[in-house]
């Protein structure tokens, strides 16, 4: 589990194909700050622009992940060189200083723009229709990573655009900053919202406790 607060960016600095064929994978080497992977160990897991990977090795400021074809394919900016989100997992005694994110990455939503008003800056992100009705007023999302708050929904024939404020500490100190109308980023819903949802939906009743068999 994470919280979307970011501690450290870091760069994906090499990628090596695991094989031959789409199926195959890929290994990332990742540069992170000075001091940052102290505290970690082989197989502990590490979120990379909000998606959960495991730390398969480790050298000096660097270690590598592996990455499926199905990751891949479900995530954005793994599969290219540049900085990168990182938040080491939750630990029990931690300050849950966002709100609680598991590393799945839900769905792609693209840039519709990102800009300055007044000392922040407005990010706007367009989530695909699945996602729409997940995004909520004052509601949180979390984007490459990062646990944000949701200040205005519009809902359009393509999907729903979330615009959120960034102050400037957090454009300083995450990814985000490198940002364009266009890039696509990783979402994940609110971990609440999926099960209310799932509630109101009336699905599942079989495997609750105390249904007939």
């Amino acid at each position: 589990m994470f919280t979307g607060i970011i501690t450290g960016v870091g760069r994906i600095a090499a990628i090596h194909d695991l094989g031959s064929t789409p199926q195959h994978g890929k290994r990332l080497t990742v540069e992170a700050p000075a001091g940052y992977l102290d505290d970690v160990g082989l197989g502990d897991s590490i979120a990379i622009n909000g998606a959960c990977m495991t730390v398969t090795s480790l050298a000096g400021p660097a270690f590598t992940i592996d990455i499926s074809a199905e990751s891949l394919d479900k995530t954005a900016g793994l599969d290219r060189t540049g900085p990168v989100n990182l938040e080491k997992a939750l630990r029990a005694h931690d300050r849950l200083g966002g709100h609680i994110v598991s590393g799945h990455v839900d769905g792609i939503g693209r840039v519709t723009r990102f800009g300055p008003v007044g000392e922040s800056w407005e990010l706007c992100v367009l989530a695909p229709p699945t996602l729409a009705k997940y995004l909520a007023y004052k509601g949180s999302i979390t984007i490459n990573g990062v646990s944000l708050t949701v200040n205005r929904v519009t809902d359009t024939a393509e999907g729903a655009e979330a615009s959120i404020n960034l102050i400037p500490h957090t454009v300083q100190n995450t990814a985000l900053g490198g940002l364009v109308p266009g890039s696509a980023v990783n979402l994940e819903i609110d971990l609440i919202a999926r099960y209310v949802e799932r509630m109101l939906s009336g699905a599942g009743t079989a495997n609750t406790p105390g249904a007939a068999a």
